[in-house]
């Protein structure tokens, strides 16, 4: 018998049970064993702690260094401070991978088979914000404060770099503002520019430059162009939402956050409220995010089981939820993906 493998499960916030319900029903089909510790984050967290954050989430994944991870709700505006950019934090999880593949045929565009390395805890998310008060508006001025590091810039150009070798990509592409943002992604380019010249990285992989803008227009004229786009936390961000619906949305996009000693793989979009408790979420993003964890524990053989199952009750079966022109529930979905599975 295999060995068991702890990790952490956060169900989250909104259709975050109902797609992890889901996936952890296609991982038992594949026969890959889990010892899963059950965490809470997000509203749940306050709910069950009192924190969106709670110290017993921390210290499991700590203790698993490993998370598969449910949407997790971030009030605008006012609130509490975003609990995934918590995560990113406290486990130093630098480098967030977000693949876009096309699955469905049909759509906007065929063939799509992008993927985005996107720096995870510097830039504009480090949460240095502070409002100024003028004639007695207490928030007559909002000001934010981005922070690019030398060290951190290295590190996820050189993660993107080594990443697009390992998987035979032809391309790595630096997104940036310099032209205006000199200092704040001026280092962000510079740093891609020295370290591609004193790597060698060009016998391998070769390497362009594109401002963000004009990455954002190319990507809907000409997405085929690029293969793997490496940038800073806000532009990333931006830019694989952009990338998702090249590949029929958010629901078919997952993500991984990577750091030294930890790892968390999620669905890139968010808690979606108001379809919450309904069974007509689609589970396909957090599956894939699985895959990706699969992948990211040796256990490659089962992540492409669950791509190929994917793909098959798509297109074969045409078991489809609503937001990608089906009828399927998410029940209903699920239970057709774990017979492929199991027919495979």
């Amino acid at each position: 018998m295999s060995d068991v493998i702890p990790a952490t499960l956060i169900p989250g916030d909104g259709i975050g049970p109902e797609i992890v319900e889901a996936t952890l029903a296609a991982i038992e089909a594949l026969g890959v064993p889990f010892d899963w510790d059950v965490q809470q984050a997000g509203l749940a967290g306050i709910e069950a702690a009192g924190d969106p954050l709670p110290d017993a989430t921390l210290d499991s994944i700590r203790r698993t260094r490993l998370a598969l991870k449910g949407p997790l709700e971030t009030p605008s505006g006012g609130g509490y401070r975003s609990s995934n950019v918590r995560l990113r934090e406290a486990f130093n999880l630098y480098a967030n991978l977000r693949p876009a593949r096309s699955i469905m045929p049909g759509g906007r565009y065929e063939n799509i088979d992008l993927v985005i390395v996107r720096e995870n805890i510097e830039g504009l998310y480090m949460g240095h914000e502070h409002f100024v008060p003028i004639d007695g508006d207490p928030r007559a001025i909002g000001m934010s404060t981005g922070i690019n590091t030398r060290q951190g810039c290295r590190r996820i150009l050189e993660y993107a770099f080594e990443y697009a070798i390992a998987q035979g990509r032809r391309k790595v592409t630096v997104v940036h503002k310099a032209n205006i943002m000199k200092a704040l992604t001026g280092i962000f380019l510079e740093t891609a520019r020295q370290l591609y010249a004193e790597k060698g990285y060009s016998q391998h992989v070769e390497m362009d430059e594109v401002i963000v803008d004009a990455c954002a227009m190319k990507l809907v004229l000409d997405p085929w162009q690029f293969d793997v786009l490496v940038t800073t936390n806000l532009f990333g961000d931006i830019l694989s939402d952009l990338m998702a619906g090249l590949v029929g949305g958010l629901g078919m996009v997952p993500g991984a956050n990577i750091g030294q000693d930890a790892a968390i793989f999620e669905a890139v979009h968010g808690s979606a409220p108001d379809i919450a408790g309904r069974g007509v979420a689609n589970p396909v993003a957090l599956m894939l995010a699985a895959a990706m964890m699969l992948d990211y524990i040796g256990r490659a053989d089962d992540a492409t089981r669950l791509r190929t199952a994917i793909d098959a009750t798509l297109n074969l079966d045409q078991v489809r939820t609503r937001d990608l022109g089906g009828s399927a529930d998410t029940r209903t979905f699920t239970r057709a993906l774990c017979a492929r599975i199991a027919n495979a």
